[in-house]
């Protein structure tokens, strides 16, 4: 049975890359992290490995123990950890935050699979086993978007691939043709709710892969909490980039969109 290591980060995204992995008749070892990766985890892999955060390095030691050879990350571990102090207590994190010319996530996800492959583990494609996943182009939902919401959808796609060139986010939110919000270190959940509470109603959120996107890591994914988020916001839709987007909890998502009224399109 061929083995495959995973570096689990938050939310669904690890469990649907496990679980579409242990499909395909792999073998899972996950490092996952306290506080950060679902517990859910261990039922679908072989073996698992909690650090805490200021235990990132160990990552290398612990695929090279396995005999690892292949790994894929899946799931965000939040930004907002570069900022605290125990990430910086362990030395080898230290030094690897501290070699770096920026602290962006390029920049980072770039450093750790250098680290990987001086270690001869291949970092692989976090879509690999997930092709279902990334939608065709076309209207998702039963709702459609009318003209003047196409505008601000093309407009909103100029504006994110802009910013995500500059890697500093990946989303936008528009509406009549204003820039609403723009993502940062926050994240796509919290700049929902920041445009919802800006405009009250009928946010268009926009969300795109990176010009050079790197499908090893830091893949756009959208889902069933995007949606809800979504609907808080009392939001018009999302546009997303077709074929380079993952979708998870689709259906669930898509339902739960047409009863709201929210069109979801992938451009």
């Amino acid at each position: 049975m061929p083995r495959i290591g995973l570096i689990a980060g938050n939310r669904r995204f690890p469990l649907l890359f496990a679980s579409a992995a242990k499909k395909k008749s792999y073998s899972i070892v996950a490092v996952a992290f306290k506080g950060e990766t679902h517990p859910a985890i261990g039922r679908l892999v072989e073996k698992t490995y909690w650090l805490r955060l200021d235990e990132f390095s160990r990552i290398f030691e612990v695929f090279k123990s396995e005999g690892i050879t292949e790994v894929a990350m899946a799931g965000q571990i939040s930004p907002r950890h570069l900022f605290r102090p125990q990430i910086r207590k362990n030395l080898q994190s230290k030094l690897l935050l501290d070699s770096l010319g920026d602290k962006r996530a390029d920049t980072i996800f770039g450093a750790i699979a250098k680290k990987l492959q001086e270690q001869q583990i291949t970092l692989v494609s976090s879509t690999l086993f997930l092709e279902d996943f990334l939608p065709q182009k076309g209207v998702l939902t039963k709702k459609q978007p009318e003209f003047c919401h196409w505008e601000d959808i093309y407009l909103g796609m100029g504006i994110a691939k802009e910013i995500a060139f500059l890697d500093i986010g990946q989303t936008v939110s528009i509406k009549d043709k204003a820039i609403v919000a723009i993502e940062a270190l926050e994240g796509t959940d919290n700049l929902i709710r920041r445009a919802g509470a800006i405009t009250r109603s009928g946010a268009i959120i926009v969300k795109v892969s990176k010009p050079a996107q790197d499908l090893r890591f830091d893949v756009p994914v959208v889902g069933l909490n995007t949606v809800k988020n979504l609907v808080r916001a009392r939001a018009a839709g999302l546009a997303i980039e077709a074929k380079k987007t993952l979708f998870l909890d689709c259906q669930e998502a898509l339902n739960l969109a047409n009863r709201k009224n929210i069109f979801i399109v992938a451009v």
